[in-house]
């Protein structure tokens, strides 16, 4: 849920810095309906009611729905910040994977967060020894924040990407929206 501050964010600021919210209709995702499927599978995947009932398919199906969304999203790599959407992926991606289907999270992370590691399948875990330590979610948000979570250095690429892509794409638009000005040639 980290992203959602940076869809925020980059709403805030791309308007802020004279951008068009309109202009965001211009972005054209290929292979959208994937990167919609991949996430829709995941929030499914780690609702209460699923999440205690997967098991062992858990951690596979976390990772095929990762993988979905990497391969779409590698398809939009000249839109602007996607490179920094793939390079958190990518990084969560790698500790996902290279830690049996877990995203591990330092007990501190947790902890601050009030809360103790989950008892049914989850996207985050707590690993004794984490294969790539300096990926897993390690950061925790303050409390008060709603859908405060722990994060990765991924989870921070991915939203900044998203941030950056909101933010060009509105001021982009900014000048698709002005009014003409008339040169000297025009009649006034």
């Amino acid at each position: 849920m980290f992203i959602l501050y940076a869809i925020v964010a980059g709403l805030v600021v791309g308007r802020a810095a004279g951008g068009r919210p309109g202009a965001l209709a211009d972005i054209h995702f290929r292979w959208g309906p994937l990167i919609l499927l991949g996430f829709v599978a995941q929030v499914v995947l780690f609702s209460d009611a699923v999440a205690s009932r997967v098991g062992d398919l858990g951690p596979v199906l976390y990772v095929a729905s990762t993988l979905v969304v990497v391969t779409a999203v590698l398809r939009n790599l000249d839109l602007p910040g996607i490179w920094l959407v793939v390079l958190g992926a990518i990084s969560n991606m790698a500790a996902i994977a290279s830690n049996g289907g877990y995203m591990p999270a330092t007990p501190e992370a947790i902890a601050s967060m009030g809360r103790t590691a989950p008892t049914v399948y989850s996207n985050s875990a707590v690993v004794a020894s984490p294969n790539l330590p300096w990926l897993i979610d390690r950061f925790a948000l303050p409390r008060w924040l709603p859908f405060a979570n722990v994060i990765s250095i991924g989870d921070v690429l991915l939203a900044a990407g998203v941030f950056v892509l909101l933010v060009v794409v509105m001021r982009r638009g900014r000048t698709a929206a002005s009014p003409a000005t008339p040169t000297s040639a025009e009649p006034a």
